[in-house]
């Protein structure tokens, strides 16, 4: 007992290390642009548009996604030291890839506006071969989701950070990199999304009577997250341009 005890221990530390040392992972991913702001006194002045977007928006979009496109997958990457070129027996049953399912037990994939923040849980399922070794995994992860806006690409990005996973029946030995894994997974194949693209609503009026055209772009964004909704705030800069003639 006191031998596998000591085992597990040394297993996590070597874990932990590896992770570090072979995947080199940094974190959160750097959104682009400027992080969103809550509104404050000068965001309610005129030129000011609202969007609101509530959570059963995104059930009917997640749940359209896993019903007719099927689960996301996202690719696992390797151990540096790891050679490329895999045994056949592992290729047939670790595809190195993590699957987010629509739910796993209470969990359910889905993005809820509570307490002040957007808060992403997620469901999974996937398969490694980890130092020759294949492991099949399952798990949750709870995430939050980080909101800028860049203005020179008039698109709100968004990413999301895993805060926390859990992995059910998972060799401790292993649990260190599957988890670093699954992050880095999401951190470098879904961050940043785009979130809304306010190019879409910008203005172009044409004003026979003054002859010209007045034009609208939005110049900045601030969020404001209620209770089962989320308020972007976008303000607009207008311009006037006399028509050529």
């Amino acid at each position: 007992m006191k031998r596998l005890i000591i085992g597990l221990i040394a297993g996590l530390l070597v874990g932990a290390a590896g992770v570090m040392f072979f995947l080199g992972w940094s974190g959160r991913h750097r959104l682009p642009g400027t992080p969103l702001r809550p509104p404050d006194a000068n965001t309610t002045n005129a030129g000011t548009v609202t969007v609101a977007i509530d959570e059963k928006f995104f059930d009917a979009l997640l749940g359209t996604i896993f019903q007719q496109l099927g689960s996301p997958q996202l690719r696992l990457g390797r151990l540096r030291s790891e050679s490329p070129i895999q045994p056949a027996m592992f290729q047939e049953t670790c595809n190195n890839v993590v699957v987010v399912n629509q739910q796993s037990g209470d969990v359910k994939t889905s993005v809820l506006f509570t307490g002040g923040k957007i808060v992403a849980p997620l469901a999974f399922t996937g398969s490694y071969n980890a130092l020759g070794k294949c492991v099949q995994f399952k798990g949750t992860a709870r995430s939050t989701v980080d909101l800028s806006f860049d203005a020179s690409k008039q698109t709100v990005f968004g990413a999301l950070n895993v805060e926390e996973v859990s992995l059910e029946n998972v060799n401790p030995v292993f649990n260190a990199f599957i988890t670093a894994f699954v992050r880095q997974a999401i951190d470098t194949q879904v961050n940043p999304f785009e979130v809304l693209r306010v190019s879409q609503l910008a203005l172009s009026l044409p004003i026979k009577q003054a002859d010209g055209t007045l034009k609208a772009g939005v110049k900045d964004v601030h969020s404001e997250v209620q209770e089962g909704s989320l308020k972007l705030l976008l303000t607009y800069d207008f311009s006037a341009q006399k028509n050529a003639g």
